[in-house]
């Protein structure tokens, strides 16, 4: 408790005139500062959101490229099992018609040529069906 002097002002009155101008300079400042950190929240979130959109994009365009590229794959793919199919089929028709030969003679009533023509669906069906199974297995290996 303050004991009034007679002719002196009192210290907290004294405290209060000479301290109350750097007071309110300190609150004008702290508002100051916690309005340019509310605006840099919001500029750093609009600035996360445009990352996030760009990285959005860019994994959208990343994803239809590796699905194009597995589309080509799997289109490579089915032409070289029809090929694969094809070069097995004739080497197989091949070896069939050297063992016709080596079997059948001159005389016989059976042309070669004829029994080796006649293996040639044969042949492409077996092979065909192989490789669609060896296929199946390793697509249920995988899957």
């Amino acid at each position: 408790a303050e004991t009034p002097v007679p002719g002196y002002e009192h210290l907290g009155s004294f405290l209060e005139r000479r301290l109350a101008p750097a007071m309110r300079t300190c609150q004008s400042i702290e508002e100051r500062q916690a309005n340019l950190s509310r605006k840099l929240t919001r500029a750093n979130g609009l600035v996360r959101s445009w990352i996030d959109v760009e990285l959005e994009r860019q994994n959208g365009a990343l994803l239809q490229a590796m699905n194009k590229r597995a589309e080509l794959q799997l289109r490579l793919q089915q032409t070289v099992e029809g090929l694969s199919v094809a070069a097995i089929s004739y080497y197989v028709v091949g070896l069939f018609g050297y063992l016709v030969k080596a079997i059948v003679h001159d005389g016989d009533a059976i042309e070669p040529a004829l029994l080796t023509g006649a293996f040639v669906p044969i042949a492409i069906f077996g092979v065909w069906y192989v490789v669609r199974r060896i296929k199946r297995k390793h697509d249920a290996h995988v899957g």
